[in-house]
C-alpha cells in the first residue's frame, strides 16, 4: 500500500500523476496493489478534494473516511495542515495563452474544445493559411484579430505577450521548422507526435529549446491518461513479476488517396502516424529502451501506397529480456495493448483512443476516471511553466522514439536485425 500527498494543482511529488486532480486544489490519494473494486473506500479516497473557502473539508472529516489499518501515520496532521495552507496562500494565476499552429482535424475537433475545459491555459491565438478558417475561429472563440497569424506572418508572434505557448499541429515534415521558429520567438512549445522526421531534427529542436530557455513537450497525451498511468505503475513496480512480452497494435483504414499522410515528403506512412503509439506502449509498459529491432512491411493497396508504408510489423528486444511484437497499419483497424508478465497479465483495449480507455488484469477490471486527455496534457504543461518544473513528456521522449523508428526503417531496407546502442 502507498499513501501520498498530492501537492498543488494535482502534481504528485513521487513521480505519479493523476490528471483528474487538475485545478487549484489539494488532493489526498491512496492506492494499493489490489484491484480497485476490492476496496470500496478507494473511490471515496480518490475523489476527496480539499477545496478552498466554505467547502474546505476538515482534517477530522477526512480521517473518518479512512478505514482502520490504512496506515494513517503516513499522512501526518502537519502534512495535511501544510497542504491546506498552501491552497489558501496560493494566489490565483492568470491562465497562459496558447496559439494553435495548423487548424486541421486535431486542432478543430479536439484541442480547441479541450481548451474550453482547461484552467491554466486558454486559447489565445491561431496560425492558419486559410482565411476562411481564421474568420470562423475568430467568431467562434472570440480570438482578437491581432492574435491571428498566417504562416507568412508567424514570426511576428514574438511581439505578442498574450501568447505564451505555441502548439505545433502541422504535417510531420513541418514540425522541426515551426518548433524552432517558435523558440526563436521566445515561446514555450508543444509539438505533436511524431516529433520530427529524423533524430537529427529532434536534436536541433531540443537545442533550440535549451538556447531559448523555454519549456518543450511532445504531444503524447496517453502519459496523462489515468488507466495508462496504472499500466506504467504495474510494470514499474513489477506487480506481476518481470515483463516477458508486450503486444500492441495501432491502426485504422485510411481511404483518402490524396492525404498528406500518404506522401513521403510530408513524413507520412503508418509507422510515423500510428506506429509511434505501439512503440510508445512498449516503452512505457516496460520502462526500458529497446536494444534491438527487426521489422517488416507490406501493402494490400499498392496503387495508394506508392511512397509510404501501409502496414508495418516490428519486434523489439529489451535489456531485461522482455520482447515486444508490435504492429501498425493504414489498412486495418487495431487498438490494443497486452502485457504478459511472469505471474500475470494486463491489457488495455482500446489503448490509444481519445476517450474510453478500458483496462483489465488477471485480477479484474482497471477502473479509473475518464478524463479529457488533451485538457490534462495542456493544463499540466502550463502549470510546469508557471511553477518552472520539469515537463512530463520532454523533447527527449520524442527523440527516443525517432531513434527506434529510424532503426525500423533500416531493418525494413536491409532485412536484418538492427542493434541499438545504449542511451547515454
Amino acid at each position: 500500500m502507498r499513501v501520498a500527498v498530492v501537492c498543488r494543482d494535482g502534481v504528485m511529488r513521487n513521480d505519479v500523476f493523476y490528471p483528474w486532480c487538475n485545478g487549484t486544489a489539494n488532493r489526498i490519494l491512496a492506492s494499493t496493489r489490489q484491484k480497485p473494486e476490492a476496496n470500496s473506500w478507494q473511490g471515496t479516497m480518490n475523489t476527496h478534494l480539499l477545496t478552498t473557502g466554505s467547502s474546505l473539508s476538515s482534517r477530522r472529516s477526512f480521517i473518518k473516511q479512512i478505514p482502520a489499518g490504512l496506515g494513517l501515520a503516513a499522512v501526518s496532521f502537519g502534512t495535511l495542515a501544510e497542504a491546506m495552507a498552501s491552497v489558501k496562500q496560493r494566489p490565483p494565476v492568470k491562465p497562459l495563452g496558447i496559439a494553435l499552429v495548423g487548424l486541421g482535424y486535431y486542432s478543430t475537433d479536439l484541442l480547441a474544445p479541450a481548451l474550453q475545459e482547461t484552467k491554466n491555459v486558454r486559447l489565445a491565438g491561431i496560425v492558419t493559411g486559410t482565411p476562411a478558417k481564421a474568420a470562423a475561429w475568430k467568431e467562434k472563440y472570440g480570438i482578437p484579430e491581432k492574435n491571428i497569424y498566417s504562416y507568412e506572418t508567424f514570426d511576428r508572434i514574438a511581439d505578442n505577450p498574450a501568447i505564451d505557448i505555441i502548439y505545433v499541429v502541422l504535417p510531420n515534415s513541418m514540425h522541426a521548422e515551426y518548433t524552432i521558429r517558435a523558440f526563436q520567438a521566445g515561446k514555450h512549445v508543444i509539438c505533436e507526435k511524431p516529433m520530427a522526421l529524423s533524430v537529427r531534427e529532434c536534436a536541433s529542436m531540443i537545442e533550440a529549446a535549451e538556447k531559448a530557455g523555454k519549456k518543450f513537450s511532445i504531444g503524447y497525451r496517453m502519459h496523462f491518461e489515468p488507466t495508462t498511468q496504472e499500466i506504467m505503475r504495474i510494470g514499474r513496480e513489477q506487480v506481476y513479476g518481470p515483463i516477458r512480452l508486450v503486444t500492441a497494435g495501432a491502426g485504422y483504414r485510411e481511404g483518402r488517396s490524396d492525404h498528406w499522410k500518404l506522401k513521403k515528403a510530408y513524413g507520412g506512412g503508418a509507422m510515423m502516424d500510428m506506429g509511434v503509439y505501439s512503440l510508445q506502449a512498449a516503452r512505457y509498459a516496460t520502462g526500458e529502451e529497446p536494444i534491438a529491432v527487426t521489422a517488416q512491411t507490406f501493402t494490400t493497396r499498392p496503387d495508394m501506397f506508392k511512397e509510404v508504408d501501409e502496414t508495418t510489423l516490428f519486434q523489439l528486444e529489451f535489456p531485461s529480456g522482455a520482447v515486444a511484437s508490435l504492429s501498425t497499419s493504414f489498412g486495418m483497424n487495431m487498438n490494443y495493448l497486452q502485457v504478459t508478465a511472469q505471474n500475470g497479465w494486463y491489457r488495455l483495449d482500446p489503448f490509444s483512443s481519445y476517450s474510453g480507455i478500458k483496462g483489465e488484469s488477471k485480477d479484474g477490471p482497471l477502473n479509473y476516471p475518464v478524463i479529457n486527455q488533451q485538457a490534462a496534457q495542456m493544463d499540466e504543461f502550463a502549470q510546469n511553466i508557471i511553477d518552472n518544473t520539469p515537463v512530463r513528456v520532454p523533447g527527449e521522449e520524442g527523440l527516443k522514439d525517432m531513434r527506434v523508428v529510424e532503426a525500423i526503417y533500416q531493418s525494413i531496407r536491409t532485412g536484418e536485425k538492427v542493434t541499438l546502442p545504449p542511451i547515454s
